[in-house]
């Protein structure tokens, strides 16, 4: 009998900050979860201590961190801490709301809007800029783990991009056509006929208190 190996990569991002509550840019800045956000870790951990992880990959920012160390924690998994899997950097606008962005950096802020993937922040990031770091991660993940379940626990813009990448969406739609509200999960199955998008953005796993906190 053929046996069909398939790696699945579950896609975690963060847990509610302050920022993600409110909707300010933050990308290089660092803030904790809030203790909803904390609770959403929580969350996941119990609804998910019972799949047999390969592995755990997660951004090197305290939010990220914070939400993986519970899973982690009840399963004694350490995690590998992959710079590339970070958020996209925000650049000038870090901390500011849209609408000051818009009257400061009016033309970038449009042409941001526009087309993400070739126009940065003011001194931030491209989509392109962070696909060329964080696919490097999915492939690296891919020759580690030919089978099983991998957990990447990252951040909004840098799924929805790595998302994109894999479903070959133009990148310059990651806003568009992605979403990924705080602690969501996103599943890819890697097998022989390449990435399927399985799961996008689910939180059923949390109370229903913490889903109405959507987070932006």
């Amino acid at each position: 009998m053929l046996i069909i190996m398939s790696l699945k990569i579950y896609f975690l991002r963060h847990g509610e900050t302050e920022y993600s509550k409110h909707g300010a840019f933050c990308g290089a800045i660092d803030p904790e979860l809030t203790p909803e956000g904390t609770q959403m870790a929580q969350a996941f951990a119990e609804a998910y201590r019972s799949i047999s992880w390969a592995g755990i990959y997660v951004s090197p920012m305290k939010r990220t961190i914070a939400t993986a160390k519970p899973l982690c924690d009840a399963l004694g998994i350490p995690m590998q801490i992959k710079d590339g899997l970070r958020e996209i950097a925000y650049g000038d606008w870090e901390d500011w709301e849209q609408e000051d962005v818009k009257q400061h950096y009016g033309q970038d802020y449009i042409r941001w809007l526009t087309e993400p993937a070739w126009n940065p922040p003011t001194n931030g990031e491209t989509a392109v800029q962070v696909a060329s770091r964080a696919l490097p991660v999915v492939a690296e993940i891919e020759s580690s783990h030919k089978d099983g379940n991998v957990l990447v626990v990252s951040h909004k813009a840098t799924i929805r991009i790595i998302l994109c990448s894999l479903m070959g969406i133009d990148l310059g739609r990651y806003r568009d056509r992605i979403d990924a509200p705080a602690a969501s999960v996103s599943i890819i199955k890697f097998d022989v006929h390449g990435p399927m998008l399985e799961v996008l953005g689910d939180r059923n796993y949390m109370p229903s208190e913490l889903r109405q906190r959507a987070g932006t």
